[in-house]
């Protein structure tokens, strides 16, 4: 059986690719729409809602695929994860849940400070777009936007708990912080992904509001406004991707053709 340290180079190789799997709509997204630029692709703000709570089943269902992608990137690129399925369920996962001390879990800055805020805010743009008080909310001083946001950090501590401690998480699907695995589950992930994740969230609506609207007024190429809103906002546009739209669509205002045809 193969074993894993946080020296190795498999844990780190998973954490990376999940950082550039949250990150591919900087990259790849203005592609994406740069091939479908010649398509007509209507999209208008959203619609005020009669429903005032959370539309939980949709949110599950995206939250659950996001979640499916993430455990499958760690067992496609992790052989010690791999091996440790084959073990005792219950026995290695509370053992595995046991082996949470400190703060650390051996990952370097770029995957504890980076990636798993931009893992958060993709959930908390997640409850946002599900949540109908909150979707159509903007940046602003307004006590509102602040407690929607708020809300979507709570929903993503709680999402960060069950990917990494949960029945369905790194100490279940592969025994992180296990006797195999020593060294590789600490209080840094439970923290980082709701708080960072709030705090990058928080930062792509004020670039939102502020800087993509300002270029999309000067500008009438539709490719240019999608890639404006996808490079600006990867998080946001990656999430829009879970709910099978378009990565530049915009809850809070129109689509592209319209903004195209209004300059």
């Amino acid at each position: 059986m193969e074993a894993f340290s946080p020296e190795s180079d498999v844990y780190p190789a998973m954490r990376k690719l999940l950082f550039l799997l949250t990150l591919i709509s900087t990259f790849l997204f203005p592609v994406y729409g740069t091939a479908q630029a010649i398509l007509p692709v209507h999209q208008s703000g959203s619609k005020t809602e009669s429903k005032t709570g959370v539309e939980w089943s949709p949110l599950l269902r995206e939250s659950g695929l996001f979640l499916g992608i993430q455990h499958s990137v760690r067992l496609l690129t992790e052989p010690g994860s791999r091996a440790q399925l084959a073990g005792p369920f219950l026995k290695d996962y509370f053992e595995s849940v046991r082996g949470l001390h400190g703060w650390s879990d051996g990952d370097d800055f770029l995957t504890n400070y980076i990636g798993h805020p931009i893992q958060g805010s993709v959930t908390g743009f997640l409850f946002v777009a599900h949540d109908p008080r909150s979707r159509g909310l903007e940046f602003g001083k307004h006590g509102a936007y602040w407690r929607s946001r708020l809300k979507a950090m709570a929903y993503t501590a709680v999402y960060s708990a069950q990917f990494e401690l949960g029945p369905i998480s790194e100490a279940s699907l592969g025994n992180l912080g296990g006797p195999s695995a020593p060294g590789t589950m600490g209080a840094v992930d439970l923290v980082m992904t709701p708080v960072g994740g709030f705090v990058w969230q928080v930062t792509e609506d004020a670039l939102d509001r502020y800087l993509v609207r300002w270029l999309e007024d000067r500008t009438s190429n539709r490719v240019g406004k999608i890639m404006v809103r996808g490079m600006l906002n990867p998080a946001r546009s990656f999430t829009n991707m879970l709910r099978f739209r378009v990565p530049w669509h915009r809850d809070t205002r129109s689509g592209v053709d319209e903004l195209s045809q209004m300059n």
